[in-house]
Formats: C-alpha cells, sequence, structure tokens
C-alpha cells in the first residue's frame, strides 16, 4: 500500500475512535481540527474499505457489533502505526538502522570500541553487528553483501571493494626483560639474525610484510612459532618463547616482564583504512558511522616518517 495511502487509513482509523470516545462527530471535528463534512467522509470510506456498519447513527451513536470488534484494536493499530512512521522516520535520518561492520586487529581491540561507545551515545536507537577478521575474510563477507563496510589494511586487490587508506600503525620489537637487546641502545633487523619469532598466520599482511624485510637483511637464519591472535604475543614474549615485531597498538602498553624497543631501520607498518564495496549506496546509519570511524582514525594518525618510540611504551 502507498505510504500516503496508509496514512489517509489511519487518520480514518483515528477519527473513529475520536467519534467513539467523545460520542458525536462534532466534537471530533472540534478535536482533531477537522471540518464535520470531512469527518463524516472519513467514516464513510472507512465503512465501506470495510464492507460492514461500524457505528449506529441516531440521537446517540452507538457501535455495532463489528464496530465494537474495531474499536477494541483501533488503539493498537494506531500506537503500531505511530511506532512505523517513527522508525521510518529515524531510519531515514540516521538515528536508526542496523549497521553491520567488520574490523581486524589492532583496530578493532584498540580503536574501535571507544569510537562506538561514543556513537552508540549518541544514536541509542542504532543496532550494531561487528565482525572481525582479517581483510581478505572482511573482503569475502563485502562481496557477499554480509557487511555495509570494514575497517581494516587494504586486501588483494578486487574490482568489487574499493579501499581508503586512513592510518599507519607503526610497528616495534617486543622482548622479554631478560633479553640481550631489551636494554641495547639502537636495533637494526640485521642484529635480528638467529632469533626466535612469534608470527600470525602465513596469510596475514603483517607476517608476509615482516618476512620479505627479515629475507632481506637475515636471509632465513630465523626461527618461527605460529600464534594467530597478535595481540595475544605479549604473553608469549612474556613467557619467554620468542620475540615479536608488531604493530606497536597490539603490544602496548607492555605487560610486566617485557620491553618495547624500536627497530631504527623498520619504517613500515600496516595502514588501515575504509573498506567498502564499490558503487553500493550506504544506509544512512552506516554512513554515519563510516565518517566518524574516518574522522577518528584521520584524528589518531601516526604516521610520521622518523617516528619516535614514546618513552612511557616501555616497562622495566
Amino acid at each position: 500500500m502507498n505510504r500516503k495511502v496508509f496514512a489517509m487509513e489511519m487518520r480514518m482509523i483515528k477519527t473513529f475512535q475520536t467519534i467513539v470516545k467523545l460520542g458525536s462527530f462534532q466534537q471530533a471535528a472540534e478535536a482533531l481540527q477537522y471540518s464535520q463534512p470531512a469527518i463524516t467522509l472519513h467514516m464513510q470510506k472507512l465503512e465501506a474499505d470495510l464492507g460492514m456498519k461500524l457505528l449506529d447513527r441516531g440521537k446517540k451513536i452507538k457501535l455495532t457489533e463489528a464496530g465494537k470488534i474495531f474499536y477494541a484494536r483501533a488503539d493498537q493499530l494506531l500506537k503500531e502505526y505511530e511506532y512505523l512512521t517513527n522508525t521510518i522516520t529515524d531510519i531515514q535520518q540516521g538515528q536508526a538502522g542496523f549497521v553491520r561492520i567488520g574490523v581486524s586487529e589492532p583496530t578493532a581491540s584498540h580503536r574501535l570500541p571507544a569510537i562506538l561507545s561514543s556513537f552508540v551515545k549518541q544514536n541509542p536507537k542504532i543496532k550494531l553487528s561487528v565482525r572481525i577478521g582479517d581483510s581478505k575474510l572482511l573482503n569475502e563477507l563485502l562481496i557477499d553483501e554480509q557487511l555495509d563496510f570494514a575497517v581494516c589494511p587494504s586486501p588483494e586487490t578486487s574490482m568489487e571493494t574499493e579501499f581508503q587508506p586512513l592510518l599507519f600503525e607503526p610497528m616495534a620489537l617486543l622482548l622479554y626483560d631478560s633479553h640481550p637487546f631489551a636494554q641495547g641502545d639502537e636495533i637494526h633487523l640485521a642484529d635480528l639474525k638467529g632469533q626466535q619469532f612469534l608470527f600470525t598466520p602465513p596469510n596475514c599482511p603483517i607476517r608476509i610484510r615482516i618476512e620479505q624485510l627479515l629475507a632481506e637483511k637475515i636471509d632465513s637464519d630465523y626461527q618461527g612459532i605460529e600464534i594467530s591472535n597478535i595481540r595475544s604475543h605479549k604473553y608469549y614474549v612474556q613467557a619467554k618463547l620468542g620475540i615479536t615485531i608488531a604493530p606497536i597498538a597490539t603490544i602496548c602498553p607492555a605487560i610486566p616482564g617485557t620491553v618495547i624497543q624500536k627497530i631504527a631501520d623498520l619504517k613500515v607498518g600496516p595502514i588501515a583504512g575504509i573498506l567498502r564495496k564499490r558503487n553500493i549506496p550506504l544506509g544512512s546509519a552506516s554512513e554515519k558511522l563510516m565518517l566518524d570511524i574516518r574522522a577518528a582514525l584521520l584524528q589518531s594518525n601516526l604516521y610520521v616518517p622518523e617516528f619516535e618510540l614514546p618513552s612511557q611504551l616501555t616497562m622495566p
């Protein structure tokens, strides 16, 4: 049914309800600020649409049997209509809706919670679904239209999605505090020969880039243990199972027994951004959240060509 026609039907139900409550067409017209002929027309149209009389008109208006049943439901119908129209209006204005977002680490744990907390306070009617995964998975979910957009490093080139880079995540070395390099003045990639590294899975862009750099500097002279969740690496370093090169956001703050050190010639790191399906417009709520995330990532961008490791990142 056309929305305008549906709204007219609701007005007719409201007219019927008001006539019954006030007991006359005239009082209903005054209460609703309609002319009396308009009130009469509403009732005639409503009864014609239903195919039955709702009111017996005489000196005193009485409900027919059908009218009694219809009146019992009229209030609920009007409440449901009001809820429906308010919800549609909220969705159109971006104040309600359902947003499905994908996100990768470290953004998922380090930055997104604070952004979503602020967003939910300002938009309590918007429902959220957050899927955490790597760029490859999130790209596939976007193509399958299971996500509205994602926040992650750039995946492999795809004709179906587009990526907007926003945030550079510098990387550093995490060591256990008794490691020979824990108190070193300056560490280079070539110094890491023969070390035991903690790595993410082989398809992780961070691992791929780290191993490319290690291959350039020390060939294959190192060992590795694979631990899928990069945020858990700090605990394995604490247990002295190895060392890790990771985005600072995932290893900061250093936990007791570990130390974060800068690698002098390590100038690369993952670049997080907005990944979305190409040429597919977002709903108002999704657009609003995407703009909030974009602004927050740009504001917290850590990219500088020669970044300095903040002193508070290390713990003795």
